[in-house]
């Protein structure tokens, strides 16, 4: 066991814990708590947004499915996550931040009613379940490779649990974007530093070039069939497009101190995930090289240890300490803010709807006991699922708000003619179609995917559910019906 390392990583850990703390002293409010008090400048914007998906999956999971499956096993994440961030940054996030609203789930609120704001948060909730349990796997995966097996996995979850929650409780989302802040500059150091020693372990950049092109892990596009077109269209879409109506990406876009800040951040924060993401899979690539077939039998069999596994058997020290510290940044960051939104999302707009007179006082201790049963039971989920892979954790948490929430999001943003009945049909089409295609329904999941047939019920739902009580009531001269509610603060939807 490596005492030097475990020092190292133990005060690395209570630092974080320390600016939780300190950002607790500065939350006045649930707006506070919730969205930084809608106060970050830019630079600020940029780093809590890039850390929203630079985690486990990203230091560990994509690395591995790359030198096993090339470029087009990868489209969906990083290149569909990132992708999300810039089209957040483009097309929603001036829009959503001149609504000045807390959560994602009051904007259907207030475009199509309680119900839908329901369902959709209900949605929205239930995608963290995968996410936030791929960050505690991994935490607990981390500790155990420190100590050498004297800690266990599940005992190295419990743990990183608490380090993180800890400061979440205190601190909120302020906490959040400072710790965002120091990890992301601990994250990027670190990764590029042990790249170039990694370069230089197998040989030269050229070595590692040659090794991915004679391995064909530059090919991005499917073989040219049907099936195979489509489910590789679906795996880009599914985070893409299903990870825009996510709080944790509301929050990061709302914590910005202006319009033009929470645009330019995001766009910046997601170029710069697609851009950076290649900085974990160059390291295993080397792996690749400099350990050879048992590289290969690791990412097969037992992907998460790869990059551990290189770095504790074939750096020095000082690399070592590098890439904990990296690698603790990236999942901290994620797991902290993942935690949050669904916390606060639940209070919001669930706890509320049940408990309408609550005082701002009572909303944010509400907030902080969520957070901690959410904890609770997250970690309860990640010890269960223990050995499901973080890269399928992750990939499969957001099919969900794909088929539901993100329909009625677009649509009642960019459609003036979105209605609550077409909400309330899209959501039931998206999600009951995307249910027939699970495997153990029926077969059709095999032959297309289940989470594009159902984004294409979706909208086929909020055309039909929209337009036909329109038609009906303008052909029998009564006007139109049923129309969602107006948004506060800004203009009506174009």
């Amino acid at each position: 066991m490596n005492y030097t390392l475990i020092t190292f990583v133990v005060l690395y850990l209570l630092g974080t814990l320390a600016l939780g703390v300190w950002a607790g002293t500065r939350i006045k409010n649930s707006s506070d708590f919730a969205i930084a008090g809608r106060s970050l400048p830019l630079i600020m914007v940029i780093t809590t947004t890039f850390a929203t998906w630079f985690g486990a999956e990203t230091v560990m999971g994509i690395p591995a499915k790359f030198v096993q499956e090339g470029l087009g096993g990868i489209v969906e994440d990083p290149f569909g996550a990132g992708t999300c961030l810039i089209l957040v940054g483009l097309f929603f996030a001036a829009k959503l931040y001149k609504l000045n609203l807390l959560t994602i789930g009051d904007f259907y609120r207030h475009r199509y009613g309680k119900g839908v704001e329901v369902f959709c948060s209900v949605a929205i909730i239930l995608s963290y379940l995968g996410w936030v349990a791929a960050q505690i796997t991994a935490l607990g995966l981390v500790f155990s490779v420190l100590t050498n097996g004297a800690m266990s996995e599940t005992a190295g979850m419990i743990v990183g649990t608490l380090a993180v929650l800890i400061y979440v409780v205190v601190g909120g989302f302020l906490a959040v974007a400072w710790t965002d802040f120091i990890q992301m500059i601990v994250l990027v150091i670190g990764l590029t530093i042990i790249a170039v020693f990694a370069a230089d372990l197998a040989g030269g950049t050229d070595q590692v070039f040659a090794m991915a092109t004679q391995a064909n892990l530059w090919n991005f596009l499917p073989p040219p069939t049907f099936t195979d077109i489509a489910f590789f269209i679906a795996a880009a879409l599914t985070m893409m497009l299903g990870s825009i109506p996510q709080q944790d990406v509301f929050q990061r876009v709302m914590s910005a101190k202006n319009a033009p800040t929470a645009r330019t951040g995001a766009v910046i924060g997601g170029a710069s995930y697609i851009l950076f993401a290649f900085v974990p899979m160059f390291i295993v690539a080397c792996a690749v090289v400099v350990m050879g077939a048992s590289a290969l039998d690791l990412a097969k069999n037992d992907y998460q240890r790869l990059l551990p596994t290189f770095v504790m058997t074939k750096m020095p020290l000082v690399m070592q300490i590098l890439f904990f510290g990296a690698l603790l940044s990236a999942i901290k960051s994620t797991s902290s803010a993942t935690l949050l939104a669904p916390s606060t999302s639940f209070v919001e707009n669930i706890l509320k709807n049940l408990r309408p007179g609550m005082t701002d006082r009572q909303q944010l201790f509400a907030m902080r006991c969520s957070i901690v049963v959410f904890a609770t039971l997250v970690l309860s989920y990640a010890i269960a699922m223990k050995g499901t892979s973080i890269y399928e954790l992750v990939s499969t948490a957001y099919q969900v708000t794909l088929v539901g929430a993100f329909v009625p999001l677009v649509m009642g943003l960019y459609w003036r003619r979105a209605t609550t009945q077409g909400a309330i049909l899209s959501l039931f089409a998206g999600v009951t179609t995307w249910a027939l295609f699970f495997p153990q329904l029926t077969g059709l999941g095999e032959v297309f995917p289940g989470q594009l047939a159902g984004l294409l019920a979706a909208f086929a739902g909020m055309l039909v559910g929209s337009l036909l009580p329109q038609f009906v009531g303008n052909s029998s001269g009564e006007g139109q019906a049923g129309h969602g509610g107006s948004l506060p603060h800004a203009q009506d939807p174009a």
